[in-house]
């Protein structure tokens, strides 16, 4: 399974990012994820820088992989938009770049005071989204007239030699249907093999399955956990919450149900190789082909050194 390092847009600076791409790559991770966000969960994170000048400035300091994990190109970016920011990102990357795309929460799309659209219609538009995206990378001018989109005399000029990848991401039955259906792979942060399962026997076949999980590296298992909760509360969060709260106030609200266990529970804490690898363990069995591993806090080179040290050479 390749290791990669998931870059949370939502609590570091732009600074910080690039040098935690820089220190991924020297540790010896393989790809890195970065998050798309308009605003953090909660404000103890802090920051949100937009991803797609992030995804341009990583191309210039790592030679890594970069997957969005993930765009949602239906609300608040129109996909016209997406698929050129994806076509420029995949010729600064060498074509190492993948759209991971979703149905997105109102936290990040409800910003321009529209409507959050149902479950059922979110998916229904992702999926005429990728279709605009893969005829805008198809090259030449397209006019797309479609249930929730219109597109007229617009053609990318700066493509990369082949078209991104789109991996779609799904946490229920239908939105795993739809990844299995229209996309190149499969993205979740869930170590559930039923899932893994139904992308793969409702059409996903062989394309990859990636996955992430969220560490909180410290001196001691009780610090991470004491971190973890301080920054990302909205981890215990439950159900639909996370897609329909519109703020990081009203995240901030939902967290003060969340018990320090219960995040301590959704995170590695610690400094402990061995929690790692058991973490690691759990999507390999679930099926997964990449896992990316995102750090809390500041300690981001202790997680590097320790995975350059005791967790890859284990691994590989």
């Amino acid at each position: 399974m390749k290791i990669g390092y998931f870059l949370s847009s939502e609590e570091y600076t732009p600074a910080e990012l690039l040098a935690q791409a820089r220190g991924a790559e020297e540790a010896g991770f393989e790809a890195l994820w970065i998050s798309d966000h308009y605003h953090p969960w909660v404000d103890a994170q802090g920051q949100s820088p937009f991803v797609w000048s992030m995804i341009g400035a990583l191309s210039q300091v790592c030679s890594l992989p970069v997957t969005t994990a993930v765009t949602c190109p239906t609300v608040r970016i129109h996909p016209a938009v997406i698929a050129q920011a994806a076509a420029t990102s995949a010729v600064l990357h060498g074509g190492r770049f993948v759209l991971g795309v979703g149905t997105g929460e109102a936290l990040n799309e409800h910003i321009f005071g529209d409507a959050w659209p149902q479950a059922d219609v979110r998916l229904e538009m992702l999926e005429e989204a990728v279709e605009v995206l893969r005829e805008l990378w198809g090259g030449g001018f397209v006019n797309h007239r479609g249930t929730h989109y219109t597109v007229e005399n617009a053609r990318i000029y700066t493509l990369p030699d082949t078209p991104p990848s789109i991996y779609v991401s799904g946490f229920g039955p239908k939105a795993v249907d739809l990844a299995a259906r229209i996309g190149d792979g499969y993205v979740s942060t869930m170590p559930d093999g039923d899932l893994v399962r139904r992308f793969r026997e409702n059409g996903g076949g062989d394309k990859p399955c990636q996955a992430g999980f969220k560490a909180a590296y410290a001196s001691s298992e009780e610090e991470g956990a004491r971190i973890a909760y301080e920054r990302w509360p909205n981890a215990g969060v439950p159900g639909e919450l996370s897609q329909v709260l519109p703020s990081p106030r009203h995240f901030e609200q939902a967290a003060e149900l969340v018990t320090p266990e219960m995040v301590r529970d959704a995170f590695v804490c610690g400094n402990n190789a061995d929690a790692h690898l058991e973490m690691i363990d759990k999507y390999a069995k679930a099926g997964f082909d990449e896992l990316y591993v995102a750090n809390t806090g500041p300690h981001f080179q202790g997680l590097f050194d320790l995975y350059q040290r005791e967790v890859l050479p284990r691994l590989r």
